[in-house]
């Protein structure tokens, strides 16, 4: 397995959205896997293909308190088919947008479909940070950032840091 390099704002290919997984096949099964071991080692909570390089629509998570056993799901072609109630996702991060957080208006409830890893359908309803995890991670598939939901004041002063930052490399 190897670790991956993380894109991460401004890079324009986070903006780009995915293309459906068509066949599984072992190269799939590897780029999960070395999705996989780049989650744990940023570390983070889930990790979409567009994060990595990779224009396929595949998230990789684990919602889990248990950072032990690092039982991680696969979900290829998610769509979210609903959304129910609102929350503030509060301390929202990315592993694509480093040293930055913020609230985020997200739904509580979501209902996510797609296909695992073996290419078996899976319906998941999911409430709580499994919900907030499944929305960042489906966004990112759709060339949305977390910092595209907050204030267009708190996006600009996060945007003004990044171009600082850049610039005095």
């Amino acid at each position: 397995m190897a670790l991956l390099d993380i894109l991460t704002y401004p890079e324009k290919f986070l903006t780009r959205t995915t293309k459906s997984v068509d066949n599984i096949d072992e190269k799939i099964q590897k780029l999960i896997e070395n999705m996989a071991e780049t989650m744990y080692a940023a570390p983070g909570i889930g990790l979409a293909a567009p994060q990595i390089g990779c224009d396929k629509s595949i998230v990789i998570y684990d919602a889990s308190s248990d950072k032990e056993k690092q039982d991680y799901q696969v979900l290829i072609n998610p769509t979210i088919v609903s959304l129910e109630g609102e929350v503030v996702s509060e301390n929202e991060g990315c592993l694509s947008v480093p040293e930055f957080r913020a609230d985020v208006q997200r739904a509580a409830f979501a209902l996510v479909e797609g296909f695992d890893r073996e290419g078996t359908p899976l319906k998941i309803e999911a409430e709580g940070l499994l919900a907030t995890v499944l929305q960042h991670e489906i966004d990112h598939l759709k060339g949305i950032l977390f910092i595209d939901r907050i204030s267009s004041l708190k996006r600009q002063l996060y945007k003004r840091r990044v171009k600082k930052r850049l610039s005095k490399k």
